[in-house]
């Protein structure tokens, strides 16, 4: 989820809540206007009814049959409201109300106290809520006031009490169709005013505060796909003083470093490169001239008889000349190899036949070793593959000269291919001495010697960039290669080709 869908929902929720909000809080203040409006009319009736008898508990004494429609004529222009006379301790004495209660009912005496109490203060207080005999189970706002006798006795100051209950109107429609018949017209017009201005508010600061990271995460995004210079060293953006123009300018300045970077980067890699393949091709003449030398010492002390130790330094010289000789030629092939304008020449062709003759040009130096050599096709779809013969030769042709190097006479050295999910695997397995869980992850770093032991059948230790250099040659057909080894139990190098 984008930071501007986030910002969006939001925004919508908190303005959904805010509005129902409102709108219980509207709801809530009308009912409470609608109480005080009952309660207040209520009280001012009680008043008037008062103030025209003065003796109502002396009425209803001298004639309780006429007692009752007399309280209801005075309700003719009071309608939903039922009046009570009720005793001191809250017995009802006479209703106006339709239901029968039994004889000693009594409503909550505290209610219509606090009603009596509001109404001697003559202050504007609140509503009251009290019991309806009508609906036991419900509340009604009420109005009380006290009624004293005649003839005043000794600690008997409020006889009774006259007890209004105002009950709901009974509308014609339901409350909803009310709502929604007060909310039409300029009021909708006003609530739709009101949510299209929100709604652009919010609009415009969503798109103010994410347009920012917009711009930035596509300059971010370009400059992980096609590197720095994807990105233009302009801004796109107006300029800013917030903290978006401040992460974006230091983003450009971040760029514009990195560019500086890379770009010195790139010369020393182009000076490394040039050296070495100058320094190589330099080493190359005098290290072939050395052991052409040493070869013709060689063959020249032998047929004369020199002394044996004579014959061993050259043999050591010879050999390291020659290993010498071979690292200068790995070094060059490594940088011809690194060349941005390195191109392939490749062309489809059975990998399996290109094991075969890998088999056949190490068949005589296993055999000298007594180390079998074999080559099998897993499988029954043939391992067609885009390659560049010659320098795919060249990494099969290092892996196995390792594998032959480390081991032991009765050994065994097996190169497979076969077809795996739509890639071609070329396997070498060799029976030799294994590599250290350590060594393995750091095999194809350039001039490391992972083997601590040297090998069987020269000993001599591994000289650091064979794998280097299979590893590059293999991701130049996009490929990789992976290597699993257990030390004493021998070692796979593992390569994976794209299928052509």
């Amino acid at each position: 989820m984008t930071v501007r869908l986030r910002l969006a929902l939001t925004i919508f929720i908190t303005g959904a809540l805010t509005a129902l909000g409102v709108i219980a809080t509207v709801a809530g203040a009308f009912e409470r206007f609608e109480h005080e409006r009952t309660y207040d009319r209520a009280n001012a009736f009680l008043g008037r009814v008062l103030a025209n008898y003065h003796d109502v508990l002396e009425l209803q004494a001298r004639n309780p049959d006429q007692f009752v429609p007399w309280l209801k004529s005075l309700l003719l222009f009071e309608p939903d409201t039922q009046l009570y006379l009720l005793a001191a301790d809250g017995t009802v004495l006479a209703s106006t109300g339709t239901m029968k209660h039994r004889p000693g009912y009594k409503v909550a005496l505290p209610p219509v106290q606090q009603a009596m109490a509001a109404a001697a203060g003559n202050k504007r207080a609140p509503y009251v809520m009290g019991d309806d005999p009508e609906h036991m189970a419900k509340d009604a706002v009420i109005a009380a006031r006290g009624l004293r006798r005649a003839v005043i006795q000794t600690g008997d100051d409020v006889a009774g009490y006259l007890y209004l209950v105002a009950q709901q109107p009974r509308l014609e429609v339901g409350r909803l169709e009310l709502l929604r018949s007060s909310l039409a017209g300029p009021a909708t017009l006003g609530i739709l005013a009101v949510i299209v201005l929100t709604t652009l508010m919010a609009a415009w600061i969503v798109a103010t505060v994410t347009r920012p990271l917009q711009v930035l995460s596509r300059e971010v995004a370009a400059a992980a796909r096609e590197g720095f210079n994807a990105v233009p060293e302009r801004t796109t953006l107006s300029p800013r003083h917030d903290e978006f123009g401040q992460l974006h300018e230091g983003f450009h300045q971040l760029l514009a470093t990195l560019r500086q970077q890379w770009n010195r980067l790139l010369e020393m890699d182009q000076f490394r490169r040039e050296g070495v393949s100058n320094l190589s091709h330099d080493l190359r003449s005098p290290l072939t001239a050395t052991v052409a030398c040493l070869e013709t010492l060689q063959q020249r002390w032998q047929g004369d008889g020199a002394r044996g130790e004579d014959l061993r330094l050259v043999e050591v010289a010879l050999r390291n000349t020659r290993n010498a000789a071979g690292l200068v030629r790995s070094l060059s092939d490594l940088a011809l190899l690194d060349e941005p304008a390195f191109k392939l020449d490749a062309m489809l062709i059975d990998v399996g036949e290109v094991l075969d003759d890998i088999v056949l040009r190490f068949a005589a130096r296993a055999s000298q070793h007594g180390i079998t050599l074999t080559s099998e096709a897993l499988g029954e779809v043939a391992p067609f593959a885009q390659i560049d013969i010659e320098l795919f030769e060249r990494a099969v042709a290092n892996v196995v000269d390792n594998a032959l190097k480390f081991t032991p006479r009765g050994g065994r050295v097996t190169l497979a291919s076969a077809v795996v999910d739509g890639q071609v695997l070329v396997t070498v397995a060799d029976s030799g001495a294994g590599i250290t869980h350590d060594d393995v992850p750091r095999l194809f770093n350039r001039l490391y010697q992972s083997r601590k032991s040297t090998a069987p059948a020269t000993s001599e230790g591994g000289k650091g960039l064979g794998l280097a250099i299979v590893k590059r040659i293999v991701e130049l057909h996009g490929g990789s290669v992976s290597v699993r080894s257990e030390l004493g139990r021998g070692t796979e190098v593992t390569m994976r080709l794209p299928r052509g």
